[in-house]
């Protein structure tokens, strides 16, 4: 690999080559990754960047009620306090969790895995 983060798939594991001109039609269990063993299995995908959004609530409003807020303006959410808020991960709810204050920053502990189905 190389220092600027490009690799190229020679370097990957593994006997299966995709776009051989060879080959035959695809065996899908041929195909299918191994599970990682252990954490530095995974230490391809680190440095990857992912966009994490902790969502406290949600309130729907016409537009001429969203250009009447002025400074000091309050909005009620759907959640009440005390109640979980979803933690969202590039889009895809993954977990549920609470607020908690770490070194005067707002922070957010998980306390629920959200498993969903692939399809």
């Amino acid at each position: 690999m190389g220092d600027d983060g490009d690799f190229n798939l020679d370097e990957l594991d593994g006997d299966e080559h995709i776009g051989d001109d060879d080959a035959g039609p695809p065996d899908m269990a041929a195909h299918v990754p191994e599970r990682p063993r252990s954490a530095s299995d995974l230490e391809a995908v680190y440095d990857i960047p992912v966009q994490v959004s902790a969502v406290l609530g949600k309130a729907h409003m016409q537009v001429n009620q969203l250009l009447k807020l002025g400074r000091g303006a309050v909005i009620e959410l759907d959640r009440k306090v005390g109640e979980a808020i979803d933690i969202y991960v590039n889009n895809r709810l993954v977990a549920r969790g609470e607020v908690v204050v770490v070194e005067e920053r707002l922070g957010v502990t998980m306390t629920e895995i959200i498993k969903t189905d692939r399809s």
